[in-house]
């Protein structure tokens, strides 16, 4: 008796200290949409016929709802910036001195991330999840499915390491229920004093194979200086 006692409450302390779908993925907002923040980074996009560019920004977020880009290369696009501010996007075009709006599903730079993926993470308002199972006892699963239509994809599989709920693969399909992106994250290293998160991400193009982008992460730092006036269009091209 005693003992199927113990069981009983070992067991149930067990399933207590498991994380839930919502605990997972608010530690993925935590992990790649923190607060405030400015990362330096790179994306390299390959197209179908092999040919590659690489792209040099500057990330700036303040918040959950304000993110600003500087594109420094190549030199085509150097001068550009994207401003988001709450659900609305600008591209700003220096040759043109204007910014024209773009959409959440549209690509980022032509590659394989779309714009939510780099300018929006904020999973845990724009998805419901549930426990899904794992092919990995040291990993966890979650499922999320889209609260309405605009958000990036209209369902995610999400794959994180169990100890620390590190991501390390996302599976994303749309409306059709065709996976149309797959993601690798990896060389999870400490940025900032006590911020660990992916420095490398690869987004595999699943409906054009020979189609992938690659984000690399230079350097992270969390709680910096963001002046409200760098995110209001008025400041674009300054």
């Amino acid at each position: 008796m005693k003992t199927t006692l113990l069981l009983s409450l070992v067991s149930s302390f067990a399933f207590a200290a498991e994380p839930t779908a919502a605990d997972i993925v608010a530690k993925y907002d935590s992990i790649m949409g923190p607060g405030t923040y400015e990362a330096q980074t790179e994306m390299t996009a390959t197209r179908e016929d092999g040919t590659s560019r690489t792209y040099g920004m500057k990330f700036l977020k303040r918040d959950t709802d304000k993110f600003r880009v500087w594109f420094s290369e190549p030199a085509s696009v150097k001068g550009q910036e994207i401003l988001r501010l709450g659900d609305n996007a600008w591209v700003y075009l220096p040759n043109l001195k204007r910014a024209t709006r773009i959409a959440n599903r549209d690509s980022f730079q032509g590659g394989d991330f779309n714009n939510a993926d780099v300018l929006r993470v904020n999973y845990a308002t724009d998805y419901d999840a549930v426990i899904a199972p794992s092919a990995s006892p040291d990993q966890l699963t979650v499922e999320l499915k889209a609260k309405s239509t605009e958000t990036s994809y209209d369902k995610i599989r999400l794959v994180v390491r169990k100890s620390d709920l590190q991501p390390l693969k996302g599976e994303y399909f749309g409306t059709s229920g065709q996976m149309i992106r797959s993601a690798t994250f990896s060389e999870h290293k400490e940025f900032d004093k006590g911020f660990v998160r992916p420095a490398r991400i690869v987004m595999q193009n699943e409906v054009v194979k020979a189609r992938k982008s690659e984000m690399v992460t230079k350097s992270f730092k969390l709680n910096v200086e963001a002046p409200p006036q760098r995110f209001m269009q008025a400041d674009l091209g300054k």
